[in-house]
Protein backbone atom coordinates (compact mmCIF):
# COMPACT_ATOMS: atom_id res chain seq x y z
CA UNK A 1 0.00 0.00 0.00
CA UNK A 2 2.24 2.99 -0.90
CA UNK A 3 0.88 5.88 0.72
CA UNK A 4 2.08 8.74 -2.28
CA UNK A 5 1.66 6.56 -5.55
CA UNK A 6 -2.13 6.08 -3.86
CA UNK A 7 -2.68 10.05 -3.37
CA UNK A 8 -0.90 11.68 -6.96
CA UNK A 9 -1.49 8.80 -9.58
CA UNK A 10 -5.48 9.46 -9.80
CA UNK A 11 -4.26 13.04 -10.02
CA UNK A 12 -1.58 12.15 -12.53
CA UNK A 13 -3.94 10.40 -14.65
CA UNK A 14 -6.60 12.88 -14.90
CA UNK A 15 -4.95 16.60 -13.81
CA UNK A 16 -1.32 16.37 -14.20
CA UNK A 17 -1.06 20.30 -15.32
CA UNK A 18 -3.25 21.34 -12.64
CA UNK A 19 -1.83 23.21 -10.10
CA UNK A 20 -1.76 21.15 -6.70
CA UNK A 21 0.40 22.96 -4.41
CA UNK A 22 0.81 26.72 -4.02
CA UNK A 23 2.90 27.63 -1.52
CA UNK A 24 3.26 31.10 0.18
CA UNK A 25 5.36 32.20 2.73
CA UNK A 26 4.91 35.69 3.83
CA UNK A 27 7.84 36.71 5.55
CA UNK A 28 9.79 35.98 2.50
CA UNK A 29 6.99 37.29 0.88
CA UNK A 30 7.30 34.66 -2.01
CA UNK A 31 4.53 32.32 -4.18
CA UNK A 32 5.45 29.10 -5.67
CA UNK A 33 2.94 26.76 -7.70
CA UNK A 34 3.23 23.20 -8.51
CA UNK A 35 1.38 20.78 -10.53
CA UNK A 36 0.68 17.49 -9.63
CA UNK A 37 3.52 16.64 -12.53
CA UNK A 38 5.72 18.66 -10.85
CA UNK A 39 5.17 17.78 -7.39
CA UNK A 40 5.45 14.03 -8.06
CA UNK A 41 8.88 14.68 -9.85
CA UNK A 42 10.01 16.22 -6.89
CA UNK A 43 9.28 12.82 -4.78
CA UNK A 44 10.57 10.99 -7.20
CA UNK A 45 13.88 12.36 -7.83
CA UNK A 46 13.76 12.08 -3.50
CA UNK A 47 12.79 8.73 -3.29
CA UNK A 48 15.89 7.70 -5.68
CA UNK A 49 17.97 9.68 -3.78
CA UNK A 50 17.03 8.01 -0.58
CA UNK A 51 17.37 4.63 -2.33
CA UNK A 52 20.63 4.99 -4.26
CA UNK A 53 22.22 7.32 -1.58
CA UNK A 54 21.11 5.22 1.68
CA UNK A 55 20.30 2.48 0.73
CA UNK A 56 16.53 3.11 2.23
CA UNK A 57 14.28 -0.08 2.28
CA UNK A 58 10.70 -0.34 3.40
CA UNK A 59 10.19 -0.14 7.23
CA UNK A 60 13.36 2.03 7.42
CA UNK A 61 13.15 5.16 9.47
CA UNK A 62 14.18 8.56 7.94
CA UNK A 63 13.91 11.04 9.91
CA UNK A 64 12.12 14.89 8.60
CA UNK A 65 12.73 17.79 10.96
CA UNK A 66 11.51 20.49 8.60
CA UNK A 67 9.17 23.61 8.35
CA UNK A 68 6.23 23.69 6.16
CA UNK A 69 7.51 24.23 2.81
CA UNK A 70 7.03 23.27 -0.92
CA UNK A 71 10.49 21.25 -0.45
CA UNK A 72 9.33 19.22 2.34
CA UNK A 73 6.32 18.25 0.54
CA UNK A 74 8.60 16.37 -1.88
CA UNK A 75 10.80 15.06 1.08
CA UNK A 76 8.23 13.52 2.72
CA UNK A 77 6.03 12.11 -0.31
CA UNK A 78 9.55 10.43 -1.71
CA UNK A 79 9.94 8.84 1.54
CA UNK A 80 6.75 7.79 1.41
CA UNK A 81 6.75 6.68 -2.00
CA UNK A 82 10.06 3.97 -1.25
CA UNK A 83 8.86 2.87 1.58
CA UNK A 84 10.23 4.71 4.47
CA UNK A 85 9.02 5.37 8.10
CA UNK A 86 9.09 8.84 8.23
CA UNK A 87 9.99 9.80 11.78
CA UNK A 88 10.84 13.03 13.87
CA UNK A 89 13.71 11.08 15.73
CA UNK A 90 17.16 10.73 14.24
CA UNK A 91 18.37 7.54 16.18
CA UNK A 92 18.66 5.06 14.04
CA UNK A 93 17.30 6.95 10.91
CA UNK A 94 18.97 6.31 7.57
CA UNK A 95 19.17 10.16 7.00
CA UNK A 96 17.76 13.30 8.84
CA UNK A 97 16.37 15.99 6.46
CA UNK A 98 17.27 19.47 8.09
CA UNK A 99 17.01 22.91 7.77
CA UNK A 100 20.46 24.95 7.09
CA UNK A 101 21.97 25.71 10.13
CA UNK A 102 24.52 24.16 13.14
CA UNK A 103 22.92 20.49 13.67
CA UNK A 104 24.28 17.96 16.26
CA UNK A 105 23.06 14.94 15.08
CA UNK A 106 24.67 11.88 14.37
CA UNK A 107 23.12 10.65 11.71
CA UNK A 108 23.74 11.22 7.88
CA UNK A 109 22.00 14.90 7.36
CA UNK A 110 20.66 15.91 4.40
CA UNK A 111 20.37 19.62 4.69
CA UNK A 112 17.33 21.23 2.79
CA UNK A 113 18.04 25.09 1.66
CA UNK A 114 14.26 25.61 1.84
CA UNK A 115 15.25 28.36 -1.12
CA UNK A 116 11.94 29.81 -3.11
CA UNK A 117 13.64 28.70 -6.45
CA UNK A 118 14.55 25.26 -5.30
CA UNK A 119 18.86 26.64 -5.34
CA UNK A 120 20.96 24.74 -3.39
CA UNK A 121 22.35 26.28 0.35
CA UNK A 122 24.33 29.32 -0.71
CA UNK A 123 27.93 28.26 -0.55
CA UNK A 124 27.48 24.77 -0.30
CA UNK A 125 27.43 22.46 2.94
CA UNK A 126 29.84 21.22 5.26
CA UNK A 127 30.76 17.58 4.61
CA UNK A 128 29.93 14.99 4.99
CA UNK A 129 26.50 16.57 4.95
CA UNK A 130 24.63 16.82 1.59
CA UNK A 131 22.67 19.13 -0.13
CA UNK A 132 19.17 17.68 -0.57
CA UNK A 133 18.65 20.11 -3.60
CA UNK A 134 21.83 19.99 -5.52
CA UNK A 135 22.31 15.93 -4.75
CA UNK A 136 18.48 14.96 -5.44
CA UNK A 137 17.91 17.13 -8.73
CA UNK A 138 20.88 15.02 -10.78
CA UNK A 139 18.01 11.54 -10.09
CA UNK A 140 15.08 10.64 -12.30
CA UNK A 141 11.94 12.04 -12.30
CA UNK A 142 9.93 8.57 -12.40
CA UNK A 143 9.97 5.98 -9.18
CA UNK A 144 10.03 2.61 -9.70
CA UNK A 145 9.52 0.71 -6.14
CA UNK A 146 11.22 -2.73 -6.08
CA UNK A 147 8.49 -4.30 -4.32
CA UNK A 148 5.37 -3.39 -2.98
CA UNK A 149 4.92 -1.46 0.17
CA UNK A 150 2.88 -3.63 2.71
CA UNK A 151 -0.30 -2.05 3.89
CA UNK A 152 1.15 -2.33 7.51
CA UNK A 153 4.53 -1.32 7.49
CA UNK A 154 5.57 1.47 9.23
CA UNK A 155 4.84 4.60 7.25
CA UNK A 156 4.53 7.23 10.00
CA UNK A 157 5.03 7.47 13.34
CA UNK A 158 4.31 4.55 13.72
CA UNK A 159 1.31 4.12 11.62
CA UNK A 160 1.32 1.69 8.64
CA UNK A 161 0.62 3.03 5.14
CA UNK A 162 -2.67 1.79 5.21
CA UNK A 163 -3.48 3.66 8.53
CA UNK A 164 -1.53 7.05 6.99
CA UNK A 165 -4.37 6.51 4.10
CA UNK A 166 -7.23 5.91 5.96
CA UNK A 167 -6.74 8.68 8.18
CA UNK A 168 -6.02 10.97 5.90
CA UNK A 169 -9.34 9.86 3.91
CA UNK A 170 -11.40 10.16 6.58
CA UNK A 171 -9.71 13.98 7.85
CA UNK A 172 -11.12 14.93 3.84
CA UNK A 173 -14.62 13.34 4.25
CA UNK A 174 -15.03 15.20 7.50
CA UNK A 175 -14.27 18.82 5.93
CA UNK A 176 -16.37 18.28 2.70
CA UNK A 177 -13.50 18.12 0.90
CA UNK A 178 -13.43 16.70 -2.80
CA UNK A 179 -11.26 17.33 -6.16
CA UNK A 180 -13.05 20.06 -6.39
CA UNK A 181 -11.72 21.82 -4.09
CA UNK A 182 -8.99 24.69 -3.36
CA UNK A 183 -7.93 24.82 0.43
CA UNK A 184 -6.53 27.72 1.31
CA UNK A 185 -4.04 26.46 4.53
CA UNK A 186 -2.09 27.81 7.26
CA UNK A 187 -1.87 24.39 9.47
CA UNK A 188 1.69 23.84 10.06
CA UNK A 189 2.62 19.72 8.89
CA UNK A 190 3.67 18.67 12.55
CA UNK A 191 3.97 14.82 12.25
CA UNK A 192 1.86 13.26 12.35
CA UNK A 193 -1.15 15.47 12.55
CA UNK A 194 -0.43 18.44 11.15
CA UNK A 195 0.66 16.24 8.17
CA UNK A 196 -2.32 14.14 7.90
CA UNK A 197 -5.06 16.86 8.20
CA UNK A 198 -3.52 20.30 6.05
CA UNK A 199 -1.43 18.57 3.19
CA UNK A 200 -2.41 14.35 3.07
CA UNK A 201 -6.47 15.48 3.78
CA UNK A 202 -6.66 17.12 0.96
CA UNK A 203 -4.96 14.92 -1.25
CA UNK A 204 -6.39 12.25 -0.48
CA UNK A 205 -9.66 13.93 -1.47
CA UNK A 206 -8.00 15.17 -5.20
CA UNK A 207 -7.56 18.72 -3.81
CA UNK A 208 -5.27 21.34 -4.23
CA UNK A 209 -3.58 23.07 -1.42
CA UNK A 210 -2.39 26.99 -1.09
CA UNK A 211 -0.51 26.06 1.37
CA UNK A 212 0.59 29.94 3.80
CA UNK A 213 3.42 29.16 6.29
CA UNK A 214 4.12 32.50 8.05
CA UNK A 215 0.71 34.26 7.80
CA UNK A 216 -0.09 37.51 8.34
CA UNK A 217 -4.15 37.54 8.72
CA UNK A 218 -4.59 40.79 7.56
CA UNK A 219 -3.69 38.78 3.43
CA UNK A 220 -5.81 36.05 4.11
CA UNK A 221 -8.47 37.63 2.21
CA UNK A 222 -6.72 38.37 -0.21
CA UNK A 223 -5.30 34.90 -0.92
CA UNK A 224 -8.97 34.02 -1.08
CA UNK A 225 -9.46 36.06 -3.86
CA UNK A 226 -6.58 35.30 -5.68
CA UNK A 227 -6.44 31.26 -5.58
CA UNK A 228 -9.93 31.41 -5.91
CA UNK A 229 -10.00 28.82 -2.94
CA UNK A 230 -13.41 27.16 -1.72
CA UNK A 231 -12.65 26.02 1.87
CA UNK A 232 -10.00 26.77 4.94
CA UNK A 233 -7.96 24.73 6.92
CA UNK A 234 -6.73 27.53 9.49
CA UNK A 235 -4.35 27.13 12.62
Amino acid sequence: MNVTESLLHPLLSTASARPLLTHYDDAAQTRIELSAATLANWAAKTANWLVDEFDVEIGDPVCVRLPTHWQTAGVLLGAFWCGAHVVTEADDARVVFLPPGDHDVAAPQAIVALDPLGRGVPGGVTPPALDYLVESRACADDFMPLEPVPGDSPALMGLSAQEVLDTARRNAEKTGLDRRSRVLSTLEWTLPDGLLRGLLGPLAAGASVVQVTNADPAKLDARRDAERTTADLLA
